[in-house]
């Protein structure tokens, strides 16, 4: 029997500022849900420590050992009210402290590095397709200078040295994810990032990523 092809999702866990990342209970829910949808694959989640060095030795350990088809990284921005598809990663890296405490021993994420690496998913596609749903999104030419753009950028380099998965990307979500409204309690044409959105919208982009067609919308009202 062929192997399945995995599936990588990750969050983070707490750091400076953030006592409860979000993206450590949403990540296991949208695996939860993934495997379910996506039975042909096996989804793995994994929380990383927010942690400058740690994070990506974690990172390339999954790399390794998974030998991932897709690979979908979540993290929490304080500007972000909806999903915030990240098309570039930075070569840099600033001086603020991770969840240890700990400075990056550098500027940049890696001496030597392009100054830029694109995210490798189709960007606009998934903002369409989210919109499609009513699932509110935007894209970002710039993932910050902290952990989530770091791991990115390593992401993208561990998928050319290690793996060759089809797609790496990184999303941004709020900080906090608000409750689900029943259908009739949701205000017409007023997007809301809520679990009920957040989880359909997960769904949506890694089916998307796995160049699936969009849901019928019979599928789509039975969701």
């Amino acid at each position: 029997m062929r192997p399945r092809d995995t599936i990588l999702l990750t969050g983070f866990g707490p750091f400076p500022g953030v006592a409860d990342n979000v993206s450590q209970r949403f990540v296991p829910k949208l695996a939860h849900l993934a495997a379910r949808r996506f039975s042909a694959h096996r989804v793995v989640a994994r929380i990383l420590p927010t942690d400058w060095e740690r994070a990506p030795a974690r990172l390339q350990d999954l790399y390794t050992r998974e030998r991932p088809k897709l690979v979908l990284h979540f993290g929490v921005s304080p500007h972000a009210t909806s999903y915030v598809i990240e098309r570039l990663a930075h070569n840099t890296r600033k001086p603020a402290e991770d969840a240890a405490g700990a400075l990056p021993r550098d500027a940049v994420v890696l001496r030597g590095g392009p100054d830029t690496l694109a995210a490798r998913i189709p960007v606009d596609d998934v903002r369409q397709r989210l919109a499609a749903l009513g699932v509110p999104a935007v894209t970002s030419d710039d993932a910050g200078s902290y952990l989530c753009n770091a791991l990115l950028y390593r992401s993208l380099i561990y998928a050319e040295q290690i793996a060759a998965p089809e797609g790496v990307g990184f999303f941004h979500i709020p900080q906090q994810i608000l409750p689900a409204l029943l259908k009739s309690q949701v205000e017409p044409g007023v997007p809301r990032f809520d679990w009920g959105t957040a989880l359909i919208g997960g769904l949506e982009i890694i089916r998307t990523c796995l160049g699936r067609p969009p849901p019928s919308r019979r599928h789509v009202k039975n969701r």
